[in-house]
């Protein structure tokens, strides 16, 4: 039985954390890669543009491949998958898989690549490729564009993403160095191209994910992406209903420097009547020094959050984090946060401003049991914060 409306704001800090871990969990459940290519290749449309074809072939790249391949089904033709290290492999024989390297491309992203680009050039025109396209694809296609190097490239791409850049600012500059991102694996192929894309990006335009290395514009080719950070949004505010709570979308996308971004957050929320839940969803970044500790954007944002809600001793609590389950090299998801984060962060000797300074918020979180840790979810939409307004 649900808990009175008067109870459940009166619950304890712990109690509190389990109720935005529940929102996160039904965010997480409505982008899950799995059920949203089974609806799509139900869709007539993308039906009959792969019905027909003399041979059909499945490529399958980043962060969201193994669980998108899950639901796609294998065709006769042969089938390639490329995912990060460290990610489990699709449950299904007869894919060729390959590991590359995220967050920065290497030597086996070249190699990737190349094997990508063979891997079109097998089909003609009587013949369809199914393209299964997350987050995470950019770092683990990376084919140097004629006059670059991999060191030049990767140089290049680092400096951008140190100064804040956004992910479209970072993804732009991927496709103008490469040989294969922004449709131009797509056109190594007359094959017929279906691409089922999970949008991790502002505005979830399919060419912008992953770079768009599938996404040429042909009239014979078919794109849908099928799951996006907006989709979460929507269940996560759907469970707060469920539980009594009042949820408001922030009409602020969550974007521009963590801890500041957090700082934002926690004042809107602040406005919040208790029961009010706001709930936000995006990409913050972090300027990375040279040398920096382990952290992330969204454990940035709640410290961020805390400094904010500490001043005031705000009852409000506080959960950001990202939808892979990857955040930085926190080896976390993400964290929460609340009023009390400073004074128990002060109880035990810790500085939440020089953790921010120094970029190295994961070991104060992690000393104050405040980390959100799921291991790679299999998806890739971005982020979301939670933020809940105790009575």
């Amino acid at each position: 039985m649900r808990a009175p409306f008067y109870k459940l704001f009166a619950m304890p800090r712990k109690t509190t954390a389990a109720v935005l871990r529940e929102l996160f969990d039904a965010a997480l459940r409505a982008a899950d890669p799995a059920p949203a290519v089974s609806r799509a290749l139900a869709d007539p449309s993308i039906r009959r543009a792969l019905e027909g074809a003399r041979k059909i072939g499945v490529f399958a790249v980043g962060k969201a491949a193994a669980r998108m391949l899950a639901a796609a089904g294998l065709p006769a033709g042969p089938a390639l998958a490329i995912l990060p290290r460290g990610y489990p492999a699709p449950a299904r024989a007869g894919i060729e898989v390959l590991r590359a390297s995220h967050p920065e491309p290497d030597r086996s992203s070249v190699a990737a690549a190349r094997r990508a680009v063979a891997f079109f050039r097998s089909f003609s025109a009587e013949d369809a490729i199914l393209c299964l396209v997350s987050g995470g694809t950019s770092s683990l296609l990376c084919l140097p564009a004629d006059g670059w190097t991999l060191a030049a490239k990767r140089a290049a791409i680092r400096e951008l993403v140190r100064s804040g850049a956004s992910i479209v600012e970072v993804n732009r500059l991927r496709r103008r160095l490469s040989g294969v991102k922004g449709g131009r694996l797509a056109r190594r192929t007359e094959a017929r191209i279906v691409s089922l894309v999970v949008s991790d990006v502002p505005g979830d335009r399919a060419s912008l994910v992953g770079s768009g290395p599938t996404i040429r514009r042909r009239r014979e080719d078919r794109t849908r992406v099928v799951a996006s950070n907006a989709d979460g949004i929507a269940a996560a505010s759907a469970a707060a209903r469920r539980l009594g709570l009042a949820p408001v979308v922030w009409r602020l996308r969550l974007t521009g420097e963590a801890s500041e971004c957090g700082r934002r957050f926690a004042r809107f929320a602040r406005r919040l009547t208790p029961g009010g839940v706001l709930i936000a969803g995006g990409e913050t970044t972090v300027e990375m020094p040279r040398r920096s500790g382990r952290g992330g954007r969204n454990l940035e944002l709640s410290l961020g959050a805390a400094l904010e809600l500490g001043r005031r001793d705000d009852p409000v609590s506080i959960l950001a984090a990202a939808s892979d389950g990857i955040d930085g090299s926190s080896g976390a998801a993400g964290a929460s946060a609340d009023e009390t984060t400073l004074a128990r962060a002060g109880r035990l000797g810790l500085d939440p401003e020089r953790a921010l300074s120094r970029h190295d918020t994961a070991p104060l979180l992690a000393a104050l049991g405040d980390l959100l840790v799921t291991g790679p979810t299999r998806t890739n939409v971005g982020d979301w914060a939670f933020a809940l307004r105790r009575g």
